[in-house]
């Protein structure tokens, strides 16, 4: 894969996170580039605001002062959020199923396709947003979603591993921390 870099692209350049939402409305964030190839792009993005994500009783809060690092694919129906603590611990990790992913020097846009899997630090994951979805999981998108997601948890472990992996050797805690005070 060709790096993308250049020089109207560098490590630690702000891009736009933009998600489509599938109810149309248009979501971005302010991100800083950590690596950049034409298929796939890995973003930094500060929390800024806590969140939880309720999976059932189960629930993972996310707190200020936490970061993702997000992994984009063009030819993957799906991104992956990891995320760490302030002090870089890994707090879990949450792909969405999407399409259209669509990347330039200073923007990834992606379609959101409702259907996200949240996965918790001791490797328990869980569907959400199913009852959201406007028709039945196995005719939404005419079934997309439904192959996509299935696809996804048959490797969900390989992937995640790898990519945390990755993420870990490449994106050491001590050396986001330079590009946070940026």
């Amino acid at each position: 894969m060709d790096n993308i870099f250049t020089p109207a692209i560098q490590r630690g350049d702000e891009l736009i996170e933009r998600k489509i939402r599938y109810d149309s409305l248009v979501v971005e964030h302010n991100c800083l580039v950590l690596k950049a190839h034409k298929q796939h792009v890995v973003l930094f993005h500060e929390i800024m605001d806590s969140f939880t994500m309720n999976a059932g009783p189960t629930k993972l809060t996310i707190p200020i002062g936490s970061y993702t690092i997000a992994y984009y694919w063009k030819d993957r129906p799906y991104n992956l959020y990891i995320w760490r603590d302030h002090e870089g611990n890994y707090l879990g990790s949450y792909f969405n199923i999407v399409k259209n992913t669509y990347m330039t020097d200073r923007l990834v846009s992606f379609e959101d396709l409702i259907i996200d899997i949240l996965v918790l630090p001791n490797g328990n994951h869980f569907i959400l947003d199913e009852d959201e979805l406007p028709v039945p999981l196995d005719r939404f998108e005419n079934g997309s979603v439904r192959q996509s997601l299935k696809a996804l948890l048959d490797s969900i472990d390989s992937i995640l591993s790898q990519t945390l992996s990755d993420s870990e050797n490449s994106y050491k805690h001590e050396d986001l921390l330079s590009l946070w005070d940026n």
